[in-house]
């Protein structure tokens, strides 16, 4: 018996098309200008392309001074923060079959802007620093092997555990616009993190610094920071929780 091939009656899918978008970006150089400036570029993309693949393709084919942060490119080390269309994203994670034709590219709020879209971030990680972003142990003896945990008491703050850090949230908060000593939902949900652990001892030290008129009561729960969060943290959920734990002292 003569086995006979079939074609395939499936027809080969067409392969994606690209499209013109313009993309409008606020340019700052002080060692230009002390104003800055929209400048309007026009560039190839497919569907498949991220906006971080649209700003390496205008840095690297038509304007070499174009300055962006970047690193991973996979939405982990969180230094691609910037404002697109009017909100606050990682460059790397917006896809432009998503997007429409037109993109407006500026640098997150509240922090000093360095050049184009790199902001100073010294005044976040400062925040961050403050409330101790650390295990603290004191009082315990040193352990002779690990401590363990149970599944529940690991759950409490497993939410918290995702942020990357990349101010996207605090940057989305209009209390940190107009108050720049607001520490800012990232460095609470870090304090979160740690207040909540079964292990820590520092849980009251670090109320106290967030009992501070600059801590947790500046919030005003727009949800503008969980919106925010390329993690999709419930951000606003953990300050609630640790306010709750300021009133009842209950962790």
């Amino acid at each position: 018996m003569t086995a006979v091939a079939e074609r395939s009656t499936t027809a080969t899918a067409a392969p994606p098309k690209p499209r013109q978008v313009t993309v409008k970006i606020r340019r700052y150089n002080p060692e230009v200008s002390d104003e800055p400036t929209w400048v309007s570029y026009t560039v190839e993309a497919y569907p498949t392309d991220r906006v971080l693949n649209l700003l390496m393709k205008i840095k690297g084919e038509q304007d070499g001074t174009l300055t962006f942060r970047r690193s991973c490119a996979h939405g982990v080390c969180g230094s691609d923060a910037m404002r697109i269309n009017g909100v606050n994203r990682l460059a790397c994670k917006v896809l432009m079959k998503d997007m429409p034709d037109k993109l407006t590219i500026e640098p997150i709020k509240g922090l000093p802007v360095l050049k184009d879209l790199v902001v100073d971030m010294e005044p976040f990680f400062e925040a961050y620093r403050a409330i101790k972003p650390f295990l603290i142990t004191a009082g315990r003896p040193d352990p002779t092997k690990e401590w363990l945990q149970s599944q529940a008491d690991r759950d409490r703050y497993d939410d918290t555990t995702k942020c990357i850090l990349c101010a996207a949230c605090t940057t989305s908060c209009p209390v940190f616009w107009t108050d720049g000593s607001y520490f800012g939902p990232a460095a609470i949900v870090n304090a979160h993190r740690f207040i909540f652990d079964s292990r820590d001892t520092g849980a009251e030290e670090r109320l106290e610094i967030l009992n501070d008129r600059e801590g947790v009561w500046r919030c005003r729960t727009t949800f503008n920071c969980t919106e925010a969060c390329p993690r999709g943290i419930e951000i606003t959920k953990a300050i609630q929780e640790v306010k709750q734990a300021l009133l009842f002292r209950r962790v």
